[in-house]
């Protein structure tokens, strides 16, 4: 028997101030957090590199690749600035200005490009539809609403016009300068909030590129227009998030479970990541265990072949952030036994890549040999997350010389990322490999391994052998 059986869904948590030190990262890390995300819709810069920096740090004592994600706040709707909470009843008149700063005693929304796009009969979310306006008549830029779910309204909370477009840059003034920020601390994702089309994605890739980063983007599903491109969008981007906030706002809450199995099956059979995001454990962030719907989103979401999970304010700024994490780790590995693999030998009329025919080869032989392990020498880690894609029911070790595609495959399903040094030829590549599946305590000494790689080494998109070997 081998020493180590690990999880196939990743956990993603949310640096915040509940867990934001040295000691709370390395909790969160102990308790099975595979990716770390700093979230750019709060804090300050200063904040950020340093959970950046500690995250890099605790990275390097555990001696596990960690993902650092920095998720760009977009082109987000607010609230403005309000001294006070504005307490709104149902039925009364409120008016809407565009602005920071409320005049006239008008409600403010940034940026004010909202008084050029709303019509009477549009509706207005704020705060995840927890309050709700419909537009009554818009004149010079002010927008007269009747509350039709009133609540407390506080600054700077997220508004929704659900099927209006928003004349806004996918990346605004802020972005790009988070962005800037975050390609210094060496992020290896990048997720693009309100993403509307391919092009949005195309425009922060070519950031990145200029910027000679290796980061990957991560386009966040949480507009109707984003879900309309779907296709588009996977082609463009590395990785997608079923942001399932705003997209709910968006669509309505009843639309979001069919949709999610969607987007999660669009991505597996493209073979990019996809991360399951927004109010996974929520009654976390006070107490100290989940619900049992709660329990069952988060298993369904593992039963769909999610890639991750994400926790967000429950890690960031909830009273039990490692619990939260090791209650997702709980949660994964009782229903990870359920899942099936994905055997998916393409036809030759669909004109499969050589990688994705080998990489469909080598689990089929895995699964029909027993093989204890699935091991992927890969120079960027694409290979990997080829692999992936299949939901083999063997681990997978991720094996690379660049610290990069590591990172990347920490959040590959079922991917154990693991560090070789350079190889120059291929017989000292499979010479290495079953010594790094050996020392990783995937197996023991005697069980057999299926390696795919390719020949020439360290050429990407070179994959073209497949070896059956014994630890």
């Amino acid at each position: 028997m081998s020493t180590f059986e690990p999880r196939r869904t990743k956990i993603v948590a949310t640096i915040g101030p509940s867990s934001g030190t040295k000691a709370g990262i390395e909790a969160l890390v102990r308790a099975g957090m595979d990716g770390a995300r700093l979230n750019f819709s709060h804090g300050k810069h200063e904040q950020h590199a340093e959970w950046a920096r500690l995250v890099r740090e605790v990275q390097e004592e555990v001696g596990r690749p960690l993902a650092l994600i920095a998720d760009l706040q977009g082109p987000k709707l607010r609230i403005g600035d309000l001294e006070h909470t504005v307490e709104l009843d149902r039925g009364q008149d409120v008016i809407i200005a565009g602005g920071l700063q409320p005049t006239d005693g008008c409600l403010p929304v940034s940026p004010a490009v909202i008084g050029e796009v709303l019509r009477p009969g549009h509706e207005v979310l704020i705060d995840d539809g927890h309050v709700r306006l419909l537009v009554r008549d818009v004149e010079h830029g002010r927008a007269t609403c009747t509350v039709l779910v009133g609540g407390p309204v506080t600054a700077h909370k997220g508004v929704n016009l659900p099927g209006v477009p928003v004349p806004i840059p996918s990346l605004t003034r802020k972005d790009t300068e988070d962005l800037e920020l975050a390609l210094s601390l060496g992020v290896d994702f990048v997720a693009l909030s309100f993403v509307r089309s391919a092009a949005d994605v195309r425009d922060l890739k070519s950031l990145i590129t200029q910027s000679n980063s290796h980061a990957h983007v991560i386009a966040k599903i949480e507009k109707a227009e984003a879900v309309d491109a779907l296709d588009d969008v996977l082609q463009e981007a590395d990785a997608v998030m079923v942001a399932r906030g705003d997209l709910g706002v968006e669509i309505g809450p009843a639309s979001v479970p069919l949709l999610q199995k969607r987007i999660i099956q669009r991505s597996l059979d493209r073979g990019k990541p996809v991360i399951t995001a927004t109010q996974m454990l929520e009654t976390m962030i006070h107490m100290p265990e989940p619900t049992r719907a709660e329990a069952s989103d988060v298993a369904n979401a593992v039963l769909d072949g999610t890639s991750a999970v994400m926790l967000s304010a429950e890690t960031a700024t909830g009273e039990y952030p490692v619990e939260a994490v090791a209650y997702m780790d709980r949660i994964a590995r009782a229903v990870e036994p359920s899942l099936g693999y994905r055997h998916q030998l393409p036809e030759a009329d669909e004109q499969p890549t050589i990688g994705q025919a080998m990489s469909n080869a080598a689990c089929d032989l895995a699964e029909a040999l027993g093989a204890r392990a699935i091991v992927v020498p890969t120079y960027t880690g694409r290979t990997a997350s080829v692999v992936a894609r299949l939901r083999p029911r063997r681990p997978i070790l991720g094996l690379s010389h660049h610290q990069y595609a590591l990172q990347h495959m920490a959040l590959e399903w079922g991917v154990t990322p693991w560090g070789i040094a350079e190889t120059q030829n291929v017989e000292d590549l499979w010479d290495v490999s079953l010594e790094a599946v050996r020392d990783s305590g995937l197996v023991v000494e005697g069980d057999r391994v299926v390696v795919t790689a390719g020949t020439a080494v360290n050429i990407p998109g070179s994959t073209n052998v497949i070896k059956v070997d014994v630890a």
